[in-house]
């Protein structure tokens, strides 16, 4: 299920995106890159619907993924 970022309050989306610039396995190769500007990369990334943010209500987890690899059958809230 994608969730707007939009409906998301500033708090809650800058959280979520520290969140997913630290994960384990976000890796940016040789360069050094800050979380600042991780973080800014992600939220331009958002607005341009490059990635959404994804619900899996099964297993309750939240992730962002490429706008590409939404399956068809799935709506927004």
């Amino acid at each position: 299920m994608i969730i707007p970022y939009q409906q998301l309050n500033t708090e809650t989306l800058q959280n979520l995106l520290e969140e997913y610039a630290t994960r384990d396995g976000t890796d940016y190769g040789e360069l050094e890159i800050s979380l600042p500007e991780r973080v800014s990369n992600l939220r331009n990334q958002l607005h341009k619907q490059e990635i959404l943010i994804w619900f899996e209500p099964v297993e309750h987890s939240i992730n962002l993924i490429l706008a590409t690899d939404v399956p068809t059958d799935q709506d927004s809230i």
